[in-house]
Parts: structure tokens; C-alpha cells; sequence
């Protein structure tokens, strides 16, 4: 059974209307405020040491219930927004947080019908929003070195918008070798999560169209620091502007009004640089650096190990991998219709 989208169906967007139906995911939120992602099904129900919920009650009646069980306690039940199944996706590689994938859609200007190159797709939260941003008539090329974070990343994307979305070609691959592949000036915009993603700017500069934009979303002030001074080397690009954002949410209840002592802070950094019409050369600032690096290239030009393990980065483990993979594609097979990987079905979790 095909799982894909012609141009002209409704996507995710119209899954997410209307009475909930069986399959639909919801984030059901309990009597103490935690908050739980149930898949509806008939005769379903979901239950915890503060009640039960039979799916029953909810199935067929209008999004955002509010549903009293047997003693009195209410659960809440609505359809989650893309930033909470961002946050409950199964993953193999960290993912980009919805703070950091909201300003790269905005900060990269992904609109609807750009051509998007992408590097890094980890475990699909990323993929999911620059596909929401393009729409079926843009263009988003995925790719992804490993085949095990690749599928987990299409299983994901899969499930949130009810099948394949048309505008997404997901390759398995090198990025070096996908940027000799592709056609000058074929993109409008590209973007790297990478350990490495200074090794491919020249790359970057010969798909993107002039006046596209490059962005590189990085974990550690050394990468940082690399791919913004190579960024300024090549010539090929505008200066190229770096930040960092945090988010504090605050509890407000009655006169207690305050910060929350929790809070998402350091998750990564982002860069980004404008593609400069080829043969335009650098444009000079007229600002001088700081006496002391002065004629002084970056701090880490010469580290040449760049790895998860020398950067601090967490590395997934083999066996939990193969795990979450047949979790997350037995769940794609279920609720799409999809055949599942009858290899990945049946290998054992020894590691290798």
C-alpha cells in the first residue's frame, strides 16, 4: 500500500482537523500535570495510578476533551503540535530542539516551494519543520550518512504527517559525495548539522543559488569558531552571523510569580551566511579585530580529529539503535500501511 501524497491531497495539517479518529496520536495531560502521547485505538485504554482512560470516550468527539473518570480526576486530551512530538519522537541522535528548528526556519527564510539542501537529519525533528515550511511544491533533499539514523528519521516523519511527503527526497550518503552529484546553483538554501561542517562550505557555495542562504547548526564554541572563519575565508559568502538562544519559562500561580528553577539552555549554536554572486570577492568590513588577533587565523585551525568523543557529544549505542528502529518503523508498518524492513524485523540486538 503507497503511503505517499499526491500534490493535490491534504497532509498532516488535515489529519490534525476535525474528531479524532483511531490512530490519531494525542498528548493526553493527567491529573498531576505530566504529559503523555497515547495512540487512540478502539477499546483502548490508557492507564496510570492517577485513573484510567478508556479511548472510547474521546474517539469521534471534537479535539481538546477534557474527560472526568471514575473518581472525579480529569484528563486533558488534544492532538499535539509539531513541537511536542518533536520532543516525544523515538530517537537515535539528539535532536534539534523545537527553539533551535523554529529559528531556522525563520532565520534561513525557508519558505513554501524552496529548494532545501540538508545534512544531518539525525532522527527527522528538523526534517519535519523544514517539510511543514516548503509544502508540497518545495523541495527538501535529506541527507544522511547513516542508514540506521536514515530510517529512523523517515519513520518519524512518516508518522507525523500520515504517510510520504511529496516534497522530500531522504538519500543515504556522503555529503561530500552528494555535493559532487548535484547541479550548480540547484538550491536555495542549505543546511548543515554536521560535526564537520566547514570541510564542505565550498560544496555548499556551488549548489546554492546567489543570494541563498547557508546555515550551520553546531554543538561546541570550537566548531563554531572554525566554520565562521572559514565561512569568511572563502569568499563566497556575506558575513556570517553567529548566536546562541535560551529559553526560561516562568511558574505563574497567584502571587507566586517567578522563574522556573528549570530551563532549556544550552543546546546548540547556529551560523548563518548569504551566498554572494560568484567573482564578487570579499566585502571588506571596515571595523579593525582586536590587537591581540591580529593576522592570527581561527583557534582550532590546526585540530584535526573532529568526532562525537573529542567534542564531548553523547554516541548512541549499536544495540539500542537497532532497537529503536524496529520500535519506530513496526509503529510506520502499523499505522501506514507500510511493509516493514523484514531484515531489520528480524535481527537479532548481539552487538557487532
Amino acid at each position: 500500500m503507497s503511503t505517499a501524497f499526491s500534490g493535490d491531497e491534504p497532509m498532516g495539517p488535515a489529519r490534525r482537523r476535525g474528531p479524532l479518529r483511531p490512530g490519531d496520536k494525542v498528548q493526553v495531560t493527567d491529573p498531576k500535570g505530566r504529559l503523555h502521547t497515547v495512540t487512540l485505538v478502539p477499546g483502548g485504554r490508557f492507564q496510570t495510578n492517577r485513573g484510567t482512560l478508556d479511548h472510547d470516550d474521546v474517539l469521534g468527539k471534537p479535539d481538546g476533551q477534557v474527560v472526568e473518570v471514575a473518581d472525579g480526576k480529569t484528563f486533558q486530551v488534544i492532538r499535539p503540535l509539531l513541537s511536542d512530538y518533536t520532543l516525544s519522537m523515538p530517537r537515535g541522535a539528539a535532536i534539534i530542539y523545537p527553539k533551535d528548528a523554529g529559528q531556522i526556519v525563520q532565520f534561513a527564510d525557508i519558505f513554501p516551494g524552496a529548494r532545501v539542501l540538508e545534512s544531518g537529519v539525525g532522527s527527522g525533528a528538523l526534517s519535519a519543520s523544514l517539510l511543514s515550511a516548503v509544502g508540497p511544491y518545495g523541495h527538501l533533499h535529506s541527507v544522511e550518512i547513516r542508514e540506521e539514523f536514515a530510517a529512523i528519521a523517515q519513520a518519524n516523519v512518516d508518522l507525523w504527517f500520515g504517510g510520504r511527503h511529496p516534497a522530500w527526497e531522504l538519500q543515504v550518503a556522503d555529503i561530500g559525495v552528494a555535493l559532487e552529484q548535484i547541479e550548480p546553483q540547484s538550491y536555495d538554501r542549505v543546511i548543515f548539522d554536521l560535526l564537520n561542517p566547514w570541510d564542505f562550505v565550498d560544496g555548499a557555495a556551488r549548489v546554492l543559488e546567489a543570494g541563498g542562504v547557508f546555515l550551520a547548526y553546531v554543538a561546541t564554541v570550537p566548531q563554531m569558531s572554525r566554520v565562521v572563519e572559514k565561512l569568511r575565508q572563502s569568499g563566497e559568502f556575506s558575513n556570517p552571523y553567529s548566536w546562541e538562544s535560551t529559553i526560561r519559562s516562568w511558574h505563574v500561580e497567584g502571587l507566586s510569580v517567578r522563574p522556573d528553577h528549570r530551563m532549556v539552555a544550552h543546546t546548540g549554536f547556529l551560523v548563518v551566511a548569504r551566498r554572494l554572486a560568484p567573482g564578487t570577492g570579499n566585502h571588506e568590513l571596515v571595523s579593525r579585530p582586536a590587537p591581540a588577533a591580529e593576522g592570527k587565523g581561527g583557534e582550532w585551525d590546526g585540530v584535526t580529529e573532529w568526532s562525537e568523543e573529542t567534542l564531548g557529544l553523547r554516541q548512541p549505542n549499536a544495540k539500542k539503535l537497532r532497537r529503536l528502529r524496529r520500535d519506530v518503523e513496526s509503529r510506520a508498518a502499523t499505522w501506514l500501511g507500510k511493509e516493514a524492513d523484514e531484515t531489520m524485523m528480524n535481527e537479532d540486538d548481539t552487538d557487532a
